[in-house]
Order: C-alpha cells, then structure tokens, then sequence
C-alpha cells in the first residue's frame, strides 16, 4: 500500500486555446497548427465573410460565432465558451513555439499558480525587436478561468488574475505587422477604440512617445525598424488624442 501513486497529481490539466478571430484566412492556419497539442481549440469567430472559418474547421477546430463585443468582451466570451478550466488565449497573428508548448505542458502537470505570464517576441515588418520596449513585452494568457477574466475594454484590454502569477521563459511569436500599411490602418482603428481626445496631450504626448521608444528603450539598436517603430507609434498618439471618442 505504500507503493500506491497518486494519478491525481500525476495527471495534467487539460488545457483549451481559445482564439477570436474575424476574417483571418490569411494568418489562421498557422495559429491553430502551433495550438493543436491543447485538449480543445476553440475559434470564436465575430462574422467572417472570407475563409476563415472553413479553414478552422477542415482543421478539426470547434467554431462558434458570436457578433463583435469588443476585444475584452469578445475575449472573455470565448473563455467562458470554452470547455476547460486552464485557457492560454491566444491571438490569430501569433504562435506557440515548440520550446513554448514543452514548458506549458509541463506546468499544467503541477500549475504552482493561477496564472502565468507569457513573453512575446515581437515580429515587425519582418524582422523580430528586441527593443523598443517592445520584448519580452510579458502578458497574462495562461491562467484559471476560475481565478482569472478579461476586463470589458474595447481595445487593450488585460486578464486579471484573483490569485497568484507567475512567468514563463519561452516567448510566443508575434507577427504584428508585416507592412507599414497594415501597421497604419490598425493603429488608425485602435486609436478611434481609444480615443481621448485632448489637444494638449495631442501636442506634447507624441514627442515624448518617439523619445521613449526610440532613445529611453533602445529603439536605434533595433536601426531602421526601431526608428520607424518610434515613428509610428508616435502618430498613433497624436490620432488617439485627436480623435472624438
């Protein structure tokens, strides 16, 4: 009797990925192929009219359709939808690593906290920063959905977890932007999301913005990238304090 184990500790949290998506057909497969070593991968998607949701399910995804809430909401919609208790959220234009999936598959076999921070390696136009403030940029996707949720902000939103985090080491790749276009147009909508339309700010904050990034956080030793990096994000200050909300 002494010999007997205990399968209950041995045993591994099962684990549901959930993702929001909305016309991805482009970046999806990918996202749900570094995702299919989770028990449930759940697509949650907001009214695609392109390929997005026949992709995900040929892949054997669960799809279900909800009409757009808001990024907080829509997100923790997609929680509460899922079948799980551990939920790692991830998004259509990022992927988990192989070195990444050993660690998470490792830490739901004895999770020491109710959720866990996740690194981000950023990709921008090509190429992966490793400034600009911008890695190993930590956000909560790990967690209890028991313990943690996402707060309702339409744009940026966050988890907040009622108990205990911790980190992990291994980044999740993130393809951010990969043209100037692209980075333009959804810096254009967020910054409607957020507006706070202030004529000082709009005045002063962009300065301070460009500064930060590029000299504060070492933006000129990611070169050219990080100049234009600091650039962008400058102007997406000056339209969020321009903007009417």
């Amino acid at each position: 009797m002494n010999h007997i184990i205990n399968n209950n500790k041995l045993k591994k949290q099962s684990l549901s990925i959930v993702i929001i998506t909305f016309n991805s057909e482009n970046i999806i497969k990918e996202a749900i192929i570094s995702a299919n070593f989770a028990d449930e991968v759940l697509i949650l998607d907001s009214g695609s009219n392109d390929n997005t949701v026949e992709i995900a399910k040929s892949l054997g995804t669960r799809v279900v359709t909800q009409p757009w809430l808001g990024f907080g909401l829509q997100k923790q919609k997609a929680i509460e939808l899922a079948k799980n208790d551990w939920i790692f959220v991830l998004d259509s234009d990022e992927r988990i690593t192989e070195k990444l999936k050993n660690e998470i598959e490792e830490v739901l076999k004895s999770p020491e906290f109710d959720g866990y921070y996740i690194p981000r390696l950023n990709y921008f136009f090509g190429k992966p920063i490793y400034h600009c403030g911008l890695y190993p940029d930590y956000t909560i996707r790990l967690f209890n959905k028991k313990r943690g949720r996402f707060t309702p902000d339409p744009v940026h939103e966050k988890v907040i977890i009622n108990g205990t985090t911790g980190k992990l080491t291994n980044p999740m790749h993130h393809l951010a932007y990969d043209s100037i276009e692209k980075f333009i147009e959804k810096q254009n909508r967020y910054s409607s999301l957020g507006a706070k339309q202030n004529r000082l700010k709009a005045m002063i904050n962009p300065f301070w913005t460009f500064f930060r990034i590029y000299f504060l956080k070492l933006g000129f030793l990611d070169g050219w990238h990080g100049y234009l990096i600091a650039k962008l994000y400058s102007q997406y200050t000056f339209w969020k304090y321009t903007k009417e909300k």
